[in-house]
């Protein structure tokens, strides 16, 4: 998925801040090849990324929440408390909801969780670049809502899927390191065979899930999902 540089013609800058320096390059790529947005830093600490802010301002702040100085969430408070002009993506391994909520409370705008592929990173940074160039005057709660659901991507699914069902199984093939076939996720989630294949099948589409055919039976081999360990 590709997006077009925001209506003004600047690009997006992108302080990247994580402590694992292979991680922090390959996230660096990631935003570079993203077009419209380029990368003004990248640095490994949260003290060293509040210095960062305080004299180069930035549209959006890539960051890992665990730091070996101080926990993500308190580089949020200082940026909020400094009045620093920027938003954050929370990027973490952790999948603990109170944490969630906490990171949600601070006006953190999106959650990636680790480990993620580009094309995670790139549909939160074309929501991103969208939800920036929808900004102005809301005339009413429809446009609010507008904004609002284009950076969640609500707006996003095709029609008749819901983010929750999404959310879940997307859930369900991180827990399955070994991968899942469409039949295993419904009889989980409770929903149909067919049902169940439409949001594998779309998480593939996403580049969050890889098909992965699986031999031994007579006949046809059985397709399996799941989502690949890359940082």
């Amino acid at each position: 998925m590709t997006i077009s540089a925001p209506g003004s013609g600047a690009k997006i800058s992108v302080l990247v801040v994580e402590d694992e320096e292979i991680t922090a390059e390959a996230n660096r790529i990631y935003v570079e090849r993203t077009p419209g947005f380029e990368v003004a830093g990248v640095v490994r600490t949260g003290g060293e990324a509040l210095r960062f802010l305080r004299g180069r301002p930035v549209d959006l702040v890539l960051l890992d929440l665990y730091l070996p100085d101080m926990h993500g969430l308190e580089v949020c408070r200082a940026i909020r408390a400094g009045g620093l002009m920027c938003d954050v993506i929370a990027v973490t391994s952790a999948r603990d909801l109170a944490m969630v909520r906490s990171a949600v409370s601070l006006g953190i705008s999106q959650y990636l969780l680790k480990p993620f592929t580009y094309a995670t990173l790139s549909e939160k940074l074309t929501r991103y670049a969208r939800f920036k160039d929808e900004a102005g005057l809301a005339v009413g709660q429809g446009d609010v809502d507008r904004v609002l659901g284009t950076l969640r991507g609500s707006s996003e699914l095709p029609k008749g899927m819901a983010r929750d069902t999404l959310d879940t199984v997307a859930a369900k093939l991180r827990d399955s390191p070994e991968g899942m076939a469409a039949q295993a996720v419904a009889d989980a989630i409770g929903v149909s065979r067919v049902t169940a294949r439409r949001y594998l099948e779309y998480l593939v589409e996403l580049g969050v899930a890889a098909r992965i055919p699986q031999y031994g039976g007579v006949g046809r081999p059985e397709l399996l999902y799941r989502i690949p360990m890359e940082s």
